[in-house]
């Protein structure tokens, strides 16, 4: 048992759907919710996963597709998905912005800000007039992974090279001004702010003192954009602590790395200057001990925002991640919930290879999505320890999201 309650979801376990919408570097721009087919079965999509216990999802909204041109919005895309929620009584987060944006702005001028703004209110209006809900938001999804595989090493758009930092300060200006934007029109709104939570050690084999400095400051560069964002850096930007409502981490099984030297092999002659630290790995950091860092840090409630595997490691990596945030728990981390992430096998981003992630299979002819039997399972077990652990009622461990 532990004194804290969750309080901020309906339920504690959470599902994402996969909603990025960026241009690749060939110019292709993706729609994951179109390719996994739950723009046209959101209701179904909703309604299965609530059979499962899960009742409050990520989910996005699709800018590129609503404002086609400057300041006109076609919510074609978006209302379906908003009265889907609303009627099946299912509470969102809505990403306003998940690496994409409509083309023709550009990214690197004060239009950007501007513009996203103004949709961030239009967004917050449409929700207001449809629910009487408490709206969630992710302004940005992933600001620093965002700066760093579009403005450092042209992953995707904006295809910058070195001018992550550039982007970084662009991206949280835009958040900030979204956040005001939509406390404009609905002073109830909250704000998860996500980003991915990682450590960074220096190879054990041939420790330099430059390996070591260089993995702090990759450890440290983690918490840049939720600092900026409250004002402790770069306060020119605008950043209050008020910015930092809900704290997002978003955590998977290559979320810690060694620089330096290969711990595979000694004698290499070409070795990998990073490499993916294994969970059981001697220099692998329990992640009960990044969310005490993190919760230390800030202060601030946390969700899990993301986080899962692929195919027959998934229901071993629920079950790690469960019992890690069961311990942080004891330890007075205020963790309000786990988003399973994405909830839906999906295509690739690079290559439409099928991922095999999360709780629902791809659709088939029949538009019948497969349930995957161990995660099923693994989640149904879980549900029950958070249950028992926040002596709560509900088999599912739910809480009233207000």
């Amino acid at each position: 048992m532990t004194a804290f309650r969750p309080s901020l979801f309906k339920s504690y376990f959470l599902g994402g759907f996969e909603c990025s919408t960026h241009r690749r570097h060939d110019e292709r721009r993706l729609d994951l919710i179109a390719s996994t087919k739950h723009d046209r079965l959101v209701v179904e999509d909703y309604r299965q996963l609530a059979q499962h216990g899960i009742r409050s999802v990520r989910d996005g909204v699709r800018w590129h597709l609503i404002e086609n041109s400057p300041g006109r919005y076609d919510w074609t895309s978006f209302l379906p998905m908003l009265r889907a929620a609303r009627d099946n009584g299912v509470q969102v987060i809505w990403d306003l912005c998940h690496y994409g944006w409509p083309d023709d702005i550009d990214i690197w001028k004060p239009e950007f800000v501007e513009r996203f703004a103004r949709f961030a209110a239009a967004t917050a209006r449409l929700i207001r007039n449809e629910t009487d809900a408490i709206p969630f938001f992710c302004p940005i999804n992933e600001i620093s992974y965002f700066a760093w595989a579009g403005g450092d090493i042209a992953r995707f758009h904006p295809l910058g090279r070195g001018r992550g930092a550039e982007l970084k300060n662009q991206l949280v200006r835009a958040s900030i001004a979204a956040i005001e934007a939509v406390r404009d029109i609905e002073p109830r709104a909250r704000f998860v702010q996500p980003d991915p939570l990682i450590s960074v050690a220096a190879s054990p084999w041939c420790p330099l003192p430059e390996d070591r400095v260089e993995a702090e400051n990759y450890r440290c560069a983690q918490y840049q954009s939720w600092d900026m964002l409250a004002g402790f850096e770069v306060p020119e930007l605008g950043g209050k602590p008020e910015y930092l409502d809900i704290i997002g981490v978003n955590y998977y099984p290559d979320n810690q790395w060694i620089i330096g030297g290969s711990t595979a092999d000694l004698h290499a002659k070409e070795p990998r200057p990073f490499q993916t630290l294994e969970l059981g790995h001697p220099l692998y950091r329990p992640f009960r001990e990044l969310l005490i860092d993190i919760y230390a840090r800030y202060g601030r409630p946390i969700v899990i925002s993301e986080t899962g595997a692929e195919s027959a490691a998934q229901a071993v990596w629920l079950r790690y991640i469960a019992d890690e945030v069961r311990s942080a728990l004891v330890c007075g981390v205020s963790l309000e919930g786990i988003c399973l992430y994405p909830i839906i096998h999906y295509p690739g981003w690079l290559d439409d290879r099928h991922c095999e992630c999360g709780l629902l299979g791809a659709a088939d002819d029949q538009d019948r999505r497969s349930i995957d039997d161990g995660v099923a399972h693994t989640l149904r077990r879980e549900q029950k320890f958070f249950a028992n652990l926040f002596q709560r009622e509900h088999p599912t461990g739910a809480g009233p999201a207000e």
